[in-house]
């Protein structure tokens, strides 16, 4: 796989993806996604976007508690997957987040660091402009976003795990702005090489893009108990801002 493909396409619809991060913590998810209702005081008659939403757990969830909820998402496997879930108020489309959706939400969340995979600043910029074109009036956004200060320094440059007998060996490194982790997945006597490359946006970044999208920053959170952020020692960077008309 060359540096020039793109790897979100190969690597997200294979089946070695699903088992690497089988082990996310469900729980942590669920209790961030009532932190944020609360905190957004997000309504049952609100319409909510799941902006790449993989396999749809954060989309599933939020249907159970009562929400119209549309999950998106590029990789085919991952939607087929969670169309096995679908009903009248929980529908799901493959999409690339870089281009317009013919819909307007309430609600439009980016989850679980799905920002930033694009190598032009303009496509990561375009996502950011798919969520301005479809929000509604008043309309919130909401970028779960991995905190790149923490992260750089405290990268592991190498580790290895086996799950259900596969052999993960992940690579990672920092240059030039992004973070690269570099899976070599052993499945038997098959070795087969993947890619995640995701470009280390900061706080500030951040609120340029924002502004830029003519989108208005709201508030920040470092943690999925809407701690408050801080740029060494938080984890996540969690930005809520709203459409401005």
């Amino acid at each position: 796989m060359t540096k020039h493909q793109n790897w979100f396409q190969s690597w997200f619809n294979t089946k070695y993806y699903h088992i690497l991060y089988k082990q996310r913590n469900y729980e942590e998810a669920e209790r961030f996604l009532k932190n944020l209702i609360t905190f957004l005081n997000i309504n049952k008659n609100h319409t909510i976007l799941d902006l790449a939403c993989g396999k749809g757990r954060h989309s599933i969830f939020l249907n159970s508690l009562g929400y119209d909820v549309t999950g998106v998402d590029l990789s085919e496997q991952s939607i087929k997957k969670a169309s096995q879930s679908s009903n009248d108020r929980l529908k799901f489309m493959i999409h690339d987040m870089r281009y317009p959706i013919e819909s307007n939400y309430d609600v439009i969340l980016n989850m679980f660091t799905s920002f930033g995979y694009f190598e032009s600043i303009d496509d990561n910029f375009n996502v950011l402009k798919t969520i301005k074109n479809s929000l509604n009036k008043d309309g919130i956004g909401v970028i779960d976003f991995m905190n790149s200060n923490y992260i750089i320094n405290h990268l592991v440059p190498q580790n290895n795990v086996e799950i259900d007998g596969i052999q993960f060996d992940i690579k990672r490194n920092f240059k030039d702005g992004i973070i690269t982790k570099i899976i070599t997945v052993t499945d038997g006597d098959q070795t087969t090489k993947y890619e995640e490359r995701v470009r280390a946006f900061n706080q500030q970044g951040f609120f340029s893009m924002i502004s830029d999208a003519n989108l208005r920053f709201v508030k920040c959170f470092g943690s999925y108990d809407l701690d408050p952020y801080n740029a060494q020692t938080s984890e996540r960077l969690i930005l809520i801002f709203k459409n401005n008309v």
